[in-house]
């Protein structure tokens, strides 16, 4: 169940914090709507690497779509494996 509160929660923010664990943010609301998430650093870590990897993979499928594709063989060659 994920774990809301109101903004107006942070006055006493130690507490807050502690709810915080790897896997449950907490978010909070403002005028009763979303507005903010806190979540654990490695959660962020986790999820700033995620965007960078698929960041990459769609630059190698746009590069391979617009130049084509390697064989393996060719990737070998190029490698100095062959």
């Amino acid at each position: 169940m994920p774990n809301i509160k109101p903004v107006s929660d942070l006055r006493n923010y130690n507490e807050v914090l502690r709810d915080i664990s790897v896997g449950q943010p907490v978010f909070l609301t403002k005028n009763g709507r979303g507005r903010y998430v806190i979540i654990d650093m490695d959660d962020y870590e986790k999820q700033t690497a995620t965007l960078k990897l698929l960041a990459e993979l769609a630059k190698g499928e746009q590069s391979a779509a617009e130049q084509g594709w390697l064989s393996p063989e060719d990737v070998e060659r190029e490698l100095g494996l062959l």
